[in-house]
């Protein structure tokens, strides 16, 4: 049944090509995960670059869903929404989640801007309110309070975006009267977001009005696309348990952890810290397990497919968190392996939507026709996913 999930765990399964959706539900079958899914998850983004409409996608994860017989709640996210005029084509199509994302509204230079810069910018803010609020607050227990530095730079970083997202939260409410699931999505900044600018964050959508289930901040250490967490782990430990008594504190949303797919050593700090109050949002992974079985079923079109990645690399690049470096992919790799090394990982994953452009029709048949080995290699992938989240 296609429902809002409100405060359940969950899992987003991305689909940029439309067919992962029965490997998900193996996956999900064969875990017993005790997780809610989310079959149709895309952001305009991805539908640009796929050609897709919010329309498409959902009819494709519903037609696998009945296939499968898949009985159970499920979810359709409107990933990552940045402007009000992105908010009808998934409304008319009946999505249940809306991911909004205001970094365009974020200003990173606050973490580094001096009080003075920080007075200024926080003139045009509502600067008593907040100290009203929150000046000697603590977010946490055994936290230093707000001091003006501290509760400015959250101000100042954050409080426009904090205005768009209500914005985007009563223009949903217009359009869609009935319940729905709302994210919001501060994880694409370039730095992160610390405990006192998540309690910030937290508190002022809640005195806003907006009623949100699931909140994705920007962690310390690096959350590429397609591969593990880069940083050190021991760090990141001691930040979460710090944005867990923030959480806790609320109580009434979960921590999503966008860029979620591979994140393997991550999980089991996601679960200690946050418990059940999570979701997890994957997307190209599925894709990349597409690439993996053209690899194996249809070797002349994978090839085709990475001479033009390794081409169109350095522009399809430009709007995502990658590293990849083609020179440091080994010549000599066979080519399913291709997809176990982390440069050639990233490289294909950024550029499946010049793939997509040029070699749709041949990827999606080769797919259908080989559907069985599909369908495994995305269940085996996942079940190594879900199995760490228990």
């Amino acid at each position: 049944m296609l429902t809002p999930l409100g405060l359940y765990p969950s899992f987003g399964f991305g689909d940029r090509l439309g067919l992962a959706t029965p490997g998900h539900i193996a996956a999900l079958r064969a875990s017993s995960l005790a997780f809610l899914p989310v079959f149709a998850q895309q952001s305009v983004r991805e539908n640009t670059r796929t050609g897709r409409t919010p329309q498409q996608v959902l009819d494709d994860a519903r037609r696998a869903v009945e296939a499968a017989g898949w009985d159970g709640p499920w979810g359709a996210d409107a990933d990552h929404l940045k402007s009000l005029d992105d908010l009808p084509p998934f409304v008319q199509a009946g999505y249940t989640c809306y991911t909004v994302d205001p970094g365009d509204y974020v200003d990173p230079a606050a973490d580094a801007d001096p009080l003075p810069i920080l007075q200024e910018k926080a003139s045009s803010l509502n600067v008593e309110e907040a100290k009203a609020l929150y000046l000697h607050t603590q977010p946490y227990p055994a936290a230093e309070p707000f001091d003006e530095a501290t509760l400015l730079r959250a101000l100042v970083k954050y409080g426009r975006a904090v205005q768009h997202v209500a914005a985007m939260y009563r223009r949903l409410r217009q359009l869609l009267p009935t319940d729905f699931d709302f994210e919001v999505s501060v994880d694409e900044t370039a730095v992160p977001t610390t405990p006192w600018e998540h309690f910030f964050i937290a508190s002022e959508l809640i005195r806003a009005g907006v009623r949100f289930t699931g909140l994705a901040l920007r962690f310390p250490g690096r959350f590429e696309k397609g591969v593990d967490y880069l940083g050190d782990l021991t760090a990141l430990d001691g930040e979460l348990a710090r944005h867990a008594a923030v959480a806790d504190h609320f109580g009434t949303y979960k921590i999503s952890l966008h860029s979620g797919s591979d994140k393997f050593s991550l999980y089991p700090l996601l679960v200690r810290h946050f418990g059940r109050r999570i979701h997890v949002k994957t997307a190209g992974t599925s894709y990349l397990e597409a690439l993996r079985t053209l690899a194996q079923v249809s070797p002349a079109l994978f090839e085709r497919i990475w001479a033009l990645a390794l081409e169109r690399y350095p522009i399809d690049r430009a709007t995502y968190h990658v590293s990849a470096d083609p020179r440091q992919v080994p010549p000599d790799l066979p080519l399913p392996a291709l997809l176990d090394d982390f440069h050639a990982r990233q490289i294909l994953h950024v550029t499946y939507g010049s793939a997509l452009a040029v070699f749709g029709p041949q990827i999606k048949a080769s797919l259908t026709q080989h559907a069985e080995a599909y369908r495994m290699n995305v269940q085996r992938h996942f079940c190594k996913h879900l199995d760490l989240l228990k």
